[in-house]
């Protein structure tokens, strides 16, 4: 056999990635690990299997090195036993790349290096003989010839520990009902405790060893040394003829694997109710491909597609209408419960539904790029991340375990030496210690809490990045907003009509049709809305400055400033009601016809619906509201009277605006910047939190630690709240995890034992379940907690 290896490279980050990897049996493996979480829940690798526990460096690479001998499918897991991978170990076959050293599978005739496959154009020069015959892929070998066998995991555990723990509480009931003899109880609880401590309570063996070894402590030491001495001592006890405590061991390991179920339960729920947002995708589309449309797979979808979308299908993926109008149900993504209008030129986004007109438009992200992968990216990320808090939770049980090991002696030998108990009694007592300081709820607090937290606010259409952002959004005391397209719709629209408003919008309208500016685009949008059906315009002309011109109907209409109708007649109302709206900070058109002033247009960028209602709340939670705006002070400051912003800072350069964000953090603000536009991207940056509006640029929306995928400033109240509300759980959590250990390690230790309260290790393996369990419930509450 040639000399061959293995390689995986995997990333220490948010949880281990890829989290899966395949090797081959009896073949040198060389796994990379490279960690840059700084959390200590990655500060050490074990593989159980292959007897390694390996601390890992931060920030740099470190190998793992072993031959796989058994097949299988393994675990290999952080030093705390919190963040788990796995791998699985399958037959090798004769046949080998010479090239690569990698398995060339017998019917496929493919070399196969981990779980990717040399194929097609990409395959390696020296595998091309191997693909000319055959190119089908074999990427996860499913063949009936390769029967895996896997080892027991944490739900067969669980199980045999509960059908055996059940026949140990029938035992246990039988004696003290005196139904059974001591005899047959003895020998029972043995027979049943054996197979317990074997197949479910050996992994808490290997783990606490491979620690050992590497003079270090985790989570499964306290359980192993509990439960270990519990089961030697009464080995020994039961030919000596001394009391047994073999039910203590397996109820203990019963309890504990019962609170992993949960835990594990819910990570997977939370973790599966986002996941399952890729299953409201559409599974096909209607493209178009030479002059016809023909129905073709999501998944073969590319940029630059164009699109069809009949009234009740859904969106395959997002892009832009190119042909007709509809309105779309975008509920799942936005939590808008009313369908939006859309035309072309506007925005679509993949997985909503079209509800009533045919609509074409062109595809402009497919695949992983779409929103809503988008999304689920963010979520995940987040619930794999850490909170800044988490690094004490982490400092904690690095040192917990071997002062519980020493309370633990200390507990045996002031029993033992200084009060005089039996051996037995002293043991208990130690014992109890053990298993009631166990710190699987410390290590839920902070995760739990984390992972509901950012899928609730997911749900509710705001995407926090990573735990660190939402402990920070916890603590801001200052909300700087940009104005336009932020506060403000972003771009202009009109705000009001003086005179005929009928007849002065149809004539505004049938002129300004044949202009491309920005307030042209403005009226006729308005005159579009109202049905108003406009009149050809001959001789149109644009005056640079001033305005435009054009005949109608015989009739001469002119549009602009007051400069291009200094000869017109104007009337003292018109002129008192144009003063009222430029102190408003409105643009006004003027219509003329004839030499006569008919009507006023005014024009403005209006707030957004929700700007005033989101700053209400945001004060009367005791937050300074800030509106940073690169506009005019007298623009700005009628746009912030309009919402309720008390402190505007105007005429602001956009390379200025994270200056101006350090400034206030420097004052000793805590500083959430709300953007949306490339220029937004530096304060968003600089800020504590920067929160990015999901219908801004991709720019922002990178730079930004908070996305709102919901066009509704609503989401910065809603961020807030979830924020502060999944800090306060996680100290909750960190109170209960606490709690049972400052008040049970006390009690097992027998301080309160002259008054008859003591207690066991059945018991105390009980009340850490029950702690986890605590944990966990109060983290699930999030989900059902009240926010605007």
């Amino acid at each position: 056999m040639m000399n061959r290896e293995q390689t995986v490279r995997i990333e220490a980050n948010q949880g281990y990635d890829p989290q899966h990897f395949e090797l081959v049996q009896g073949i040198p493996a060389r796994i990379t690990f490279h960690r840059t979480n700084p959390s200590a829940c990655y500060n050490s690798i074990v593989f159980e299997k292959e007897g390694i526990h390996e601390e890992l460096p931060l920030d740099s690479d470190f190998d793992i090195e072993f031959t796989p001998q058994e097949t299988g499918t393994f675990e290999f897991t952080c030093g705390m036993n919190m963040q788990k991978g796995s791998y699985t170990v399958r037959e090798a076959n004769a046949n080998t790349c010479t090239e690569c050293n990698h398995e060339i599978h017998e019917e496929k005739n493919c070399c196969v290096k981990d779980k990717h496959v040399h194929t097609g154009e990409n395959a390696h020069e020296h595998n091309q003989s191997h693909m000319d015959t055959n190119k089908h892929a074999c990427s996860h070998h499913n063949d009936a010839q390769h029967d895996i066998k896997h080892t027991l995991g944490l739900q067969q555990r669980f199980w045999i520990s509960a059908v055996l723990g059940a026949v140990l509480l029938v035992l246990m009931v039988g004696m003290f009902t005196g139904t059974m003899s001591h005899t047959v109880v003895r020998w029972g609880t043995f027979i049943a405790t054996t197979p317990i401590m074997l197949a479910s309570g050996a992994p808490f063996m290997t783990s606490a060893w491979q620690s050992f070894k590497k003079h270090n402590a985790n989570m499964d030491t306290l359980v192993a040394l509990g439960t270990g001495v519990a089961y030697i001592y009464s080995l020994i006890a039961l030919f000596m003829g001394l009391p047994v405590y073999f039910e203590s061991a397996g109820f203990i390991i019963f309890f504990v694997l019962l609170g992993q179920i949960f835990e594990e339960k819910m990570r997977s729920n939370a973790s599966h109710a986002v996941e399952k947002l890729l299953d409201l995708q559409t599974k096909s589309a209607h493209v178009l491909r030479d002059g016809t449309y023909i129905e073709i797979p999501r998944e073969e979808l590319k940029v630059g597609d164009i699109i069809r979308v009949l009234p009740g299908e859904k969106i395959a993926v997002d892009g832009v209408i190119v042909e007709g109008r509809t309105a779309i149900d975008e509920s799942m993504v936005t939590g808008e419960s009313m369908p939006t209008s859309k035309s072309v030129g506007d925005a679509v986004i993949g997985s909503t539904i079209n509800t009533t007109g045919t609509i074409v438009f062109r595809a402009e992200k497919v695949g992983s790029n779409t929103m809503l992968a988008q999304i689920v990216d963010f979520v995940k990320q987040a619930q794999s991340s850490h909170a800044p808090i988490q690094n004490l939770t982490d400092k904690i049980s690095h040192i917990f375990v071997p002062t519980v090991v020493i309370l633990s002696i200390l507990t045996f030998l002031t029993w033992f030496v200084v009060v005089g108990a039996s051996p037995i009694d002293a043991l208990v007592y130690a014992v109890s210690v053990l298993i009631i300081a166990c710190p699987c709820a410390l290590g839920l607090a902070t995760p739990t809490a984390l992972m509901v937290g950012t899928a609730r606010s997911a749900a509710m259409g705001v995407l926090i990045k990573n735990g660190a952002a939402l402990q920070e959004t916890s603590k801001i005391d200052t909300v700087v907003f940009d104005k336009t397209g932020t506060l403000t719709i972003g771009k202009p629209i009109v705000s009001d009509i003086v005179g005929d408003a009928h007849e002065v919008l149809r004539l505004a309208a049938s002129v300004e049709r044949n202009s491309e500016h920005p307030l042209a685009g403005a009226i006729t949008e308005r005159a579009q809305q109202e049905g108003i059906e406009l009149n050809e315009a001959y001789d149109f002309e644009a005056l640079s400055g001033l305005g435009v011109r054009a005949h109608i109907d015989g009739h001469v209409v002119v549009l602009g400033n007051e400069k291009i109708h200094e000869n017109h007649t104007f009337d003292v109302q018109l002129r008192k009601r144009m003063s009222e709206m430029n102190n408003d900070a409105k643009t006004v058109v003027i219509v003329g016809v004839d030499n006569k002033i008919v009507g006023l247009i005014a024009i403005q960028d209006a707030p957004k619906e929700s700007a005033q209602s989101a700053i209400a709340s945001l004060k009367k939670r005791g937050l300074r509201t800030v509106m940073l705006t690169g506009d005019n002070e007298k623009v700005a400051h009628a746009i912030a009277q309009k919402v309720g912003i008390d402190e505007v800072i105007s005429d602001v350069l956009p390379q200025e605006k994270a200056d101006v964000i350090s400034t206030l953090r420097a004052d000793g603000a805590t500083v959430a910047f709300v953007g949306d536009g490339i220029n937004d991207a530096p304060a968003l940056s600089v800020a504590d939190v920067g929160i990015a509006m999901g219908t801004g640029t991709d720019i922002a929306i990178e730079a930004g630690s908070v996305v709102l995928t919901h066009n509704d400033l609503r989401g910065v109240v809603r961020a807030y709240d979830m924020s502060k509300k999944t800090f306060n759980r996680i100290i909750l959590n960190l109170f209960w995890a606490s709690i049972y250990n400052v008040i049970g390690i006390p009690i097992a230790a027998g301080i309160f034992a002259s008054v008859g309260f003591v207690l066991n290790p059945e018991i105390s393996g009980l009340a850490m379940a029950l702690s986890s369990v605590s944990v966990l419930a109060s983290s699930l509450l999030l989900n059902v907690s009240k926010v605007e």
